[in-house]
């Protein structure tokens, strides 16, 4: 489906939980209040909103939180999106430390690809960052998924006086083992608008200078507005999400639906479209191979078609003031 800038939205993020089981610095440095179960989409829900995305063209899914594997049926409601007429690809982002757990059924589901949360590679500062001392098992579940053969990319966002320093044994990673190291640059949202990050241009400037040889990518690596750089003998690549100081917002082809059943058109905004009345007062026909009848499900899918014609023509994340959304990240999903 095109947006009104002509832009075609074939992506949407799905927060299925505002929980998560480490306390990132950046995302949920402390319990904040969460959104009580009743009031988060059902499994039932989220299908019957993909459904009908799927519908309108959205054949990517992408499944987070919080953290999704906290969620018990996270695999099942996997399983279920790859089977939706239409659908592509699910994959999922998540800090890894219940992969292990999860890995062979997500397997099984059909998970497409797995990206990973991880910001250093020493325990102690680990631990610092997240609240937990848990990165023994973090790199052994990273491990197993590179050798069960599953896409999978790491997630890293450097801190000014945090993690900074280590960039290049993080990249490193991606010059061993199959998988792609993404650096991302902080997001200016909830907690993260009081940390300071790494420019994408600035670490790609010491990459080059570490790397002579390296190389932008000609091949596409996701469905994301990551731009990948190889370097000659390395079996993975490296990543640069620089949504900053590289506005992508000409080409973003995706939309987010949060735990609480709204649709956000663009990260930086508040601006929502609320999906939760039209499934709470129309849900769908019990026993029935049909969710409801056509004129709720037309209802979700103008919603929809609402939420991607609302999407701006750029966000303003270099302008904080300007800024108008105020939830922490974890309620949005990234």
């Amino acid at each position: 489906m095109k947006d009104r800038y002509n832009r075609t939205i074939d992506y949407m993020r799905i927060s299925i939980t505002d929980r998560c089981n480490l306390r990132c610095t950046y995302c949920m440095p402390q319990d904040i209040s969460l959104t009580s179960m009743e009031n988060i989409l059902t499994y039932e829900e989220i299908i019957r909103i993909c459904t009908n995305a799927a519908e309108l063209g959205i054949t990517r899914f992408k499944v987070t939180g919080g953290e999704p594997l906290v969620r018990k049926g996270c695999v099942t409601l996997i399983r279920e999106l790859k089977r939706i007429p239409g659908v592509e690809q699910v994959t999922m982002t998540t800090n890894g430390v219940l992969l292990g757990r999860y890995l062979e059924e997500l397997i099984q589901a059909g998970i497409d690809g797995i990206n990973i949360s991880l910001d250093t590679l020493d325990a102690g500062r680990y631990e610092k960052i997240t609240g937990k001392n848990v990165l023994p098992d973090v790199m052994e579940n990273i491990e197993q998924a590179v050798a069960s053969g599953v896409r999978v990319k790491l997630n890293t966002v450097l801190q000014s006086g945090v993690n900074e320093d280590e960039w290049e044994s993080i990249a490193l990673l991606a010059g061993k083992k199959q998988l792609d190291v993404r650096f991302i640059e902080m997001m200016p949202i909830g907690f993260g608008k009081n940390c300071r990050g790494i420019s994408g241009r600035e670490l790609l400037e010491r990459m080059k200078t570490r790397w002579p040889d390296i190389e932008e990518a000609a091949d596409i690596h996701g469905n994301g507005p990551a731009v990948y750089y190889h370097v000659p003998g390395w079996k993975g690549s490296i990543g640069l999400i620089n949504a900053i100081h590289g506005k992508f917002c000409a080409s973003c082809n995706r939309i987010r639906l949060t735990s609480r059943g709204k649709l956000k058109p663009c990260l930086c905004f508040g601006d929502t479209v609320d999906l939760m009345p039209i499934l709470r007062s129309r849900p769908a026909t019990e026993k029935s191979d049909s969710f409801g009848d056509i004129e709720s499900e037309d209802m979700i899918r103008r919603a929809i078609a609402e939420a991607i014609a609302e999407k701006p023509a750029q966000h303003c994340f270099e302008q904080k003031d300007h800024i108008t959304e105020e939830s922490q990240m974890v309620s949005i999903g990234g």
